[in-house]
């Protein structure tokens, strides 16, 4: 990288920003991404350096890999961690203080798989597939609709682990709102055909997902974050839209608002690519512009490729950042979350600001099954 793009880089990336009562020193955060490490959903010490190493690298803001919410129906694997139990909840208590000790800042994500889960899958076997109409993300009836008791229930457990996360020291929270998964499927229609209050419009369909919101900012206190991250494309349906126009977006990004997020993380497959006709704006551009709140653009930042094409065996190329620096400057989002790069390589930013892009370590495939 020249050294005029490394200093832009400092000059753009380097700025303090304040979420709540949080303030971080920088505009980089480390993506949610899931690594399946933890046997029987307990985070270990290798997570814990797997996350500080990062902090290290410099990073603004780590959001850990999701982590289940306390809810038989949350899950799906028993290498992915929990948010509840005592054994996982000393397992992340260690998480976040080698994160802060290594000079970072550290929120979980948390999680409920909802119609994506396995037969039979743990941490809960013989527990049912659930989701707003029982349906999958392929319009196929293979679960149960969730009754009211259901609904409240997974409210509950996600106020729950929000307020273990600020009684355990970590930085705020993230909810899990995109790619298919439980409060997506309430968002999505083709996932959510109900005709009670959860359902119909798009203002109804959000109502699960605003009253999590609500739930875990009442069991928190006033200023600590929460993050919501949302997305249009779902797992193997890239067309996918819970929004097709700006004004539906709107509604969603305002309900979800008022009922206390503190700031949107905005999913896409490439974050430079616009979401709707007639505007250069990103989804992240979008929800900020809509909803006067900061936003967190994601998607391939600093590669050539999308994950799912790693997988298909194109190898993932380092590229500039020049574009998103562009739109930094223009202040269309507030902040930028880097996934596989920082897998590849948990120096990146470090790298990127003193000029050193070529000494990057790129992101492959190999990568997925280690935990460095």
């Amino acid at each position: 990288m020249p050294s005029n793009s490394a200093a832009r880089a400092r000059d753009l990336l380097v700025r303090p920003f304040s979420l709540g009562s949080l303030t971080l020193p920088n505009r980089v955060v480390m993506a949610p991404m899931t690594r399946e490490f933890s046997p029987d959903g307990v985070p270990g010490g290798d997570v814990a350096r797997y996350y500080a190493r990062r902090a290290a690298g410099g990073v603004g803001l780590i959001i850990t890999e999701g982590t289940y919410v306390g809810h038989d129906s949350a899950g799906s694997s028993s290498r992915v961690p929990r948010f509840y139990g005592d054994d996982a909840l000393v397992g992340w208590s260690a998480v976040a203080d080698a994160v802060h000790e290594a000079g970072g800042r550290i929120m979980p994500q948390l999680w409920h798989v909802g119609m994506e889960r396995a037969d039979g899958a743990p941490p809960v076997p013989d527990a049912p597939r659930i989701g707003p109409s029982g349906i999958a993300l392929d319009g196929s009836v293979t679960g149960e609709a969730m009754t009211q008791a259901d609904i409240d229930h997974v409210i509950a457990a996600y106020a729950t682990a929000a307020a273990a996360a600020e009684a355990l020291g970590f930085d705020g929270i993230e909810i899990h709102g995109g790619h298919g998964y439980l409060i997506d499927q309430f968002l999505w229609a083709h996932t959510n055909k109900r005709s009670d209050a959860y359902g119909g419009d798009v203002a109804s369909r959000a109502r699960f997902a605003a009253e999590i919101v609500e739930a875990c900012r009442e069991s928190v206190s006033e200023d600590f974050p929460i993050l919501f991250r949302l997305s249009q494309w779902k797992t193997n349906g890239f067309q996918a839209k819970i929004a097709e126009t700006p004004q539906e977006l709107e509604t969603i990004l305002s309900l979800l608002a008022e009922a206390g997020t503190d700031a949107f993380h905005c999913s896409t497959r490439r974050f430079h690519l616009p979401e709707f006709d007639g505007s250069d704006l990103n989804l992240a551009g979008w929800a900020k512009k809509l909803s006067g709140r900061p936003s967190i653009t994601v998607g391939a930042v600093g590669l050539s490729n999308e994950f799912l094409q790693v997988f298909q065996g194109e190898q993932a190329g380092v590229t500039d950042i020049d574009g998103l620096l562009a739109r930094l400057e223009r202040d269309e989002f507030d902040l930028v979350a880097v996934g596989r790069a920082l897998l590849g390589d948990p120096d990146w930013l470090t790298k990127v600001l003193s000029g050193r892009a070529e000494d990057l370590n790129p992101f492959h495939v190999g990568l997925v099954g280690t935990l460095d």
